[in-house]
């Protein structure tokens, strides 16, 4: 029992007359208020009492009630609400008149309850739960009952949480509260389905009954294990429709009903209701949206939306069109008409201090998801006006020490991913001044709310993902890492956030597949844009956490939680940028299981006819990037099949970057080179017709991107084409490079060497050995998909390929085996072999030379020389294979003259 709580007489509300029968009453359509009672229009969470500014959550919207007519006397406690006597009376009130009793006192009782817990500013407890619902056992709802009875004591009901379920609570109450709701839904469905002039329905009775169902299953009571529930729902959204339609009901829609009814059936969608199967539901929203107009556009007082409508409305709309229910041009000018009013509001000094957080994060939040679903910017001029005027409140909150403890996990989630959303629809950084001071000043809030013990675990899954999206969006925008206080710190102190969640058992602690791929995306854009894989550890700690994920999804056969071919691509990308990026994994059998696991869904995708199935231009060229650039961990058969499923779908007229169709370009090459280094030069592949036409269509002149020059050498080496460009390289002769230098140097003193040389405008080899048309590379661990010494990644098979093609050796001598003599001597034993076996050579010998075979030409100095994928050689075979062949025809030099 709470004692501290004040109480309230179960007579709360009431006239001061005794019962009267039911035809003895007040037109509510004229008043809005209940005859033998009222309740509070708007109700905490979400309330709005213009006289105390509060404003509250769209997204935690609450009743419909109008003020209390009535004083309210107090109690000492609870006890006094419910006591046998009072609930006897009631129940022989209601025996002795039966079907006629109008449910006039069960509702007042309804109303006490309601009144106390909104006194106490609290649901009731799990103790005062154990004492109320066992008296309620015999609570009957009876045809007798008027409509304001039924709904009274519904919304009271839900709004004192006396249907809530508690961790404790026993299964006799549970039973007890399922009876409860069923007597009352029972009748709510009876009161539906019987025809208007029978019953009285009003707008304000159907408000409040929407809203206490949807609260019910934001609660958590499922919609399909309750059938009733959605029955009811179902009767109530054709009354919706009927009255919104109704001319003569239009002046009963004020601004309040109308965002109730919108946040209620948003609420509902967003729990289960699903609008496939729902055709009431657009029809409902169609109905509704013009009366939201009209109010807007309206010049009379009583139309005006306060910001509490506003945000709700927003909110809602944003959910709806989030969850497919309502695309429709009519949502277009809705929106604009309620731009002005959140415009107003903002920059109106007496209104800013109904400006919550909640209110603020759900606004911003609408707007991002609105514009994301295809509204543009550029074609509503007020809306980036709009946020503009937002932002100012964003970092007043933020920096206000009385509002800190205001901000919820999801709130600065909300923020923070809206403004990404925003900026990635074409807000520009640079030109909002005020949209970096916004995001500097919510920073500090992730780090805050990441260390405190008590905040920690409301960092679910999906708001680390969004946080994380949010923050690499706005870097990938523009938000430089170093300039922007509190960016890498709120990083860091996000990281422990996914590698927890990542290993929790708890389902609703699980990353779904967006959350993966978003998680992922993150890192990896994050990384790509400067943040150092070696100076925040924890960040390859949660790459590792995220790779059985990507595995399982990918593997589940169960439909709930597919990969869409945007999560598809963007987790390709992820794992292909990581690697290009240096990511350092000691065992790389975790990253090889979830990429296998991806490729399936690539081909399938990639081949399906449905349009949700479709991959974008973009992610195309990312995918064929990607799996190009993961190299050797891929099957080369595997690599072939999906790249051969991808690289027809973009051709001249494709709508896609220059930076794609180079992305696009490379990946094809490199697939190439590595067909090239198992098959052979006569082994030719169906693919490689696709790097003259993809050049073709680029054509030879670079973008200005540094990437550009180098990919054109490449090409028109491979091609057999003069470069028509001199692309500049950054050289760096690292220690590894001169101590094999010095060791080959001193073994090997009359021979030449050459360092960091490129040879026909290709990326400069490590050395050259110019009289044996030999080139070595001493390869470190980022030549290695996740560092392993053992799977080349793209690029390091492009450019082997692409020297052997010149005519050119290729030898191999990874950093690991540097301090091993033996391999260093058998490098050295090859050379001393091919100088003695082979003519002196001046110069690269063209790619059709029959003095070279391109099969011999490309060695590992490992524990063998690699021919190819699957075939190792050690040098002493090596040279008996050599010795082994025809002795050539010497070539016989011209005298000088």
């Amino acid at each position: 029992m709470d004692r501290s709580g004040a109480g309230v007489s179960w007579q709360c509300a009431t006239s001061g007359n005794d019962y009267k029968k039911p035809d003895d009453r007040t037109d509510s359509s004229k008043s809005g208020r209940y005859w033998h009672g009222t309740v509070r229009q708007l109700d905490a969470p979400l309330a709005y009492i213009r006289e105390s500014n509060g404003f509250y959550a769209a997204s935690d919207v609450c009743s419909a009630d109008h003020p209390p007519r009535h004083s309210i006397k107090p109690v000492h406690a609870f006890k006094a609400l419910i006591t046998p006597e009072k609930i006897d009376y009631m129940m022989k009130i209601s025996t002795h008149y039966g079907d006629h009793y109008d449910g006039k006192k069960h509702s007042q009782f309804a109303c006490s309850i309601k009144q106390y817990t909104s006194a106490s500013k609290r649901l009731l407890n799990h103790s005062e739960q154990r004492q109320l619902i066992p008296l309620l056992h015999d609570f009957k709802a009876t045809p007798g009952w008027t409509w304001r009875s039924l709904t009274t004591t519904f919304h009271s009901f839900t709004s004192a949480g006396v249907f809530t379920s508690h961790k404790y609570t026993e299964e006799r109450v549970k039973k007890t509260q399922a009876a409860l709701l069923s007597t009352l839904l029972d009748q709510i469905i009876l009161n539906c389905n019987q025809t208007l002039e029978a019953r009285d329905l009003d707008v304000h009775g159907i408000n409040n009954l929407l809203w206490s169902v949807a609260k019910l299953v934001d609660n958590g009571l499922e919609l399909e294990k309750t059938p009733k529930l959605k029955e009811a729902v179902a009767a109530l959204l054709i009354h919706v429709k009927a009255k919104a339609k109704s001319p003569e009901e239009s002046e009963h829609f004020i601004p309040q009903h109308i965002s109730i009814l919108l946040w209620s059936v948003a609420k509902l969608v967003d729990n289960g209701l699903e609008p496939d199967k729902a055709t009431m539901l657009r029809e409902v929203v169609a109905a509704l949206l013009p009366h939201v107009k009209a109010k807007a556009k309206s010049k009379e007082e009583r139309d005006h939306f306060i910001p509490q409508h506003i945000s709700i409305l927003l909110w809602a709309l944003a959910k709806l069109v989030d969850k497919g229910v309502e695309k429709t041009p009519k949502l277009k000018g809705t929106v604009a008409a309620l731009l002005p009013h959140v415009k107003t509001t903002a920059e109106s000094k007496e209104e800013k201090e109904h400006f919550n957080t909640q209110g603020i994060a759900n606004q911003l939040w609408a707007f991002a998801k609105l514009v994301d679903y295809g509204l543009e910017l550029e074609k509503i001029p007020k809306l980036k006006e709009v946020v503009a005027a937002l932002l100012p409140h964003v970092k007043t909150k933020a920096e206000s020490k009385q509002e800190k403890d205001h901000f919820t996990p999801q709130q600065i989630a909300n923020q923070l991913w809206a403004l990404a959303k925003l900026v990635e629809k074409g807000l520009e950084l640079e030109s909002t001044p005020k949209l970096k001071e916004a995001v500097a000043a919510l920073l500090p809030h992730v780090k805050t709310k990441a260390v405190s013990k008590q905040e920690k675990g409301y960092f679910r899954p999906q708001g680390v993902a969004n946080l994380l999206w949010a923050v690499a969006k706005l870097v990938d925008n523009g938000l430089t890492l170093e300039k922007t206080p509190g960016l890498k710190e709120a990083v860091a102190w996000l990281l422990p956030c996914v590698k927890t969640n990542a290993g929790a058992k708890e389902e609703k602690d699980r990353f779904s597949a967006k959350d993966t791929a978003n998680s992922l995306w993150a890192l990896a854009k994050l990384v790509d844009n400067g943040l150092e894989l070696e100076k925040i550890p924890k960040l390859k700690e949660a790459v590792v956490a995220l790779l059985p994920h990507v595995t399982t999804k990918a593997e589940s056969l169960e439909e709930s939680d597919p990969f869409t071919p945007q999560h598809i691509a963007n987790q390709l990308w992820a794992l292909a940028k990581l690697v290009e990026n240096r990511l350092k994994l000691e065992k790389t059998a975790k990253f090889k299981e979830a990429v296998v696991a991806l490729l399936p869904h690539v081909q399938t995708k990639a081949t399906s006819k449905e349009e949700k199935d479709q991959f974008k231009p973009q992610e195309v060229a990312n995918m064929i990037w990607a799996v190009a650039k993961l190299g050797e961990a891929i099957d080369l058969k595997v690599v072939k099949s999906t790249l051969a499923s991808l690289v027809g779908k973009i051709s001249e007229n494709t709508p896609l970057s220059h930076q794609g169709r180079w992305m696009s370009l490379w990946g094809v090459m490199a697939f190439c080179a590595r067909f090239y280094l198992t098959y052979g030069k006569n082994n030719k592949n169906l693919l490689e017709k696709h790097i003259g036409r993809l050049f073709s269509c680029l054509g030879k002149t670079p973008t200005g991107n540094t990437e550009d020059p180098s990919i054109i050498a490449m090409v028109t080496s491979w091609l057999g084409r003069a470069c028509p460009v001199v692309p500049h390289y950054r050289t760096n002769t690292s220690l590894s490079q001169s101590t094999f230098h010095d060791q080959l140097r001193s073994s090997l003193p009359s021979l030449k060497i050459e360092e960091e040389t490129s040879l026909n405008s290709l990326p400069p080899v490590d050395l050259l050995l110019p009289e044996c048309n030999i080139v070595i590379d001493v390869q470190g661990p980022f030549h290695y998909v996740g560092g392993d010494f053992k799977t080349r990644n793209g690029s390091t098979v492009l450019k082997i390929a692409l020297y052997k093609k010149l005519g050119f050796e290729f030898i191999e001598m990874p950093v690991n085996k540097l301090d091993n003599q033996y391999s260093i001597q058998r490098v050295i034993e090859q050379i001393k072999t091919k100088l003695a076996i082979l003519p002196q050579a001046y110069g690269p010998v063209p790619p059709d030379s029959s003095e070279w075979d391109a099969g011999e030409a490309y060695f590992t100095a490992d524990e063998g020389w690699q021919l190819s994928d699957d075939c190792y050689f050690t040098a002493e075979e090596y040279l008996e294979e050599q010795t082994k062949k025809p002795k050539k025809r010497k070539r016989k030099r011209k005298k000088p003259g």
